[in-house]
């Protein structure tokens, strides 16, 4: 398993998870969810160069 992939997500998942409630109705945190999952696989490959 690729270390890198796995603690990048985990950190945005677990940043998104704690403003979940905050962002308003179901439709709208689904709609957060899936650009912010957009932008964390756009940016990863930038930051696996980063590091590597």
């Amino acid at each position: 398993m690729d270390t890198t992939a796995l603690v990048f997500y985990a950190l945005i998942c677990g940043g998104l998870s704690l403003a979940g409630p905050r962002l308003g109705a179901p439709f709208l945190r689904f709609g957060i969810g899936a650009a912010v999952g957009i932008a964390a696989a756009a940016i990863l490959p930038l930051v696996r160069s980063a590091f590597y």
